[in-house]
């Protein structure tokens, strides 16, 4: 039969557990064969990814860590996951059949066994571009979503900060902050990504963390009556500088922290005072906790797209065998918004 035909299957596998920053070389491309069937009586899915996630949280799983993290670590030898756009092949599962598009978990790899189905979404709105269930309408997406109204709690004429500012989480917050009726400024690490927040994105303001020799005050001039809400994608020194120009009773939404991700031994935070003397409320989400929430997102994300409200912009690295050096891209500031590994186009 066609459908248990035995196919060649490219896939990126981990070589090694990483400290300081990942390269290429940390990744290897191998070619295994699969067959394309699930298991007889099994509800297991098996899918073609089209396109491939490339995401920060992803260098965490490269460690090994001692104390366990919320997500489990990468095992040497194996294949990356990674959340990708597919399209199923043969189905066990009464929810899925061939020819549907999903998005999900599934792994750095041309074909995926999903033995737990209830790790993947089926694609509603296939006339918008497969991609942008890696984005705008994927774990970004409800990142920017869930941190921004979940955890923030905007109002209307908040003043509000966004670090890393072009990447895929941290434009969608912004754009829903302006939705929301705030004043948004943004960091970025290159005067392209910079007049990209102003220009595309519609940002209030936005700087060049780079140039800036004072975080403090470069932070004091663009917000000389301080931050409401500052979303944190980067640690380190911006969080340090962000309390000090932190208002009574601002929001901190710890989203991420990829200045440290690369480094053995983590910054410290030294002005912990202000949050004492301010009321600042600092907190910690994880998007895994928010999926329940996916639908209610998904269709107000597809109203604002179709509106015109909002934008987006994607990195696409063509061929599966661009998976490392896309990866490795994203900690040297190499991407421009969503960065993602077109695998197939059908």
């Amino acid at each position: 039969m066609a459908a248990a035909a035995e196919v060649s299957n490219r896939s990126v596998i981990l070589k090694r557990h990483v400290t300081g920053f990942p390269t290429e070389d940390d990744m290897e491309l191998v070619t295994a064969t699969v067959r394309l069937a699930v298991p007889p009586g099994s509800a297991a899915v098996m899918v073609k990814n089209l396109y491939l996630s490339c995401d920060p949280y992803m260098r965490s799983r490269m460690t090994n860590h001692k104390e366990p993290s919320y997500v489990p670590d990468y095992v040497p030898g194996e294949v990356i996951p990674t959340f990708s756009v597919s399209k199923v092949v043969e189905s066990g599962h009464p929810d899925y059949k061939a020819g549907d598009l999903v998005w999900g978990m599934t792994a750095c790899e041309e074909y995926t066994l999903i033995t737990s189905p209830e790790s993947i979404f089926k694609i509603n709105h296939p006339k918008l571009p497969l991609s942008c269930y890696l984005g705008v309408l994927g774990m970004p997406g409800l990142t920017a979503y869930a941190g921004f109204f979940d955890v923030s709690k905007p109002k209307k004429g908040d003043y509000v900060f966004i670090s890393a500012a072009s990447g895929a989480v941290g434009q969608l917050v912004g754009q829903l902050a302006k939705i929301t009726g705030c004043y948004v400024v943004g960091s970025a690490g290159s005067d392209e990504k910079v007049n990209l927040l102003k220009t595309k994105f519609g940002f209030d303001d936005a700087f060049n963390y780079k140039k800036e020799q004072d975080l403090n005050a470069a932070l004091k001039r663009c917000f000389p009556e301080g931050i409401d809400i500052y979303f944190d994608n980067v640690g380190g020194a911006m969080l340090d500088a962000a309390l000090l120009n932190m208002r009574l009773h601002g929001r901190v939404a710890m989203c991420g922290l990829i200045s440290q991700y690369n480094l053995e031994l983590h910054e410290g935070v030294r002005n912990l005072a202000c949050v004492v003397t301010k009321r600042v409320r600092i907190e910690g989400f994880i998007v895994m906790e928010h999926f329940g929430t996916y639908r209610k997102f998904e269709e107000e994300m597809v109203s604002h797209l179709k509106e015109g409200n909002i934008t987006y912009v994607e990195d696409v690295a063509e061929g599966i065998e661009n998976m490392p050096a896309a990866l490795v891209g994203l900690f040297y500031g190499r991407n421009i918004g969503k960065q993602l590994v077109a695998v197939a186009r059908d």
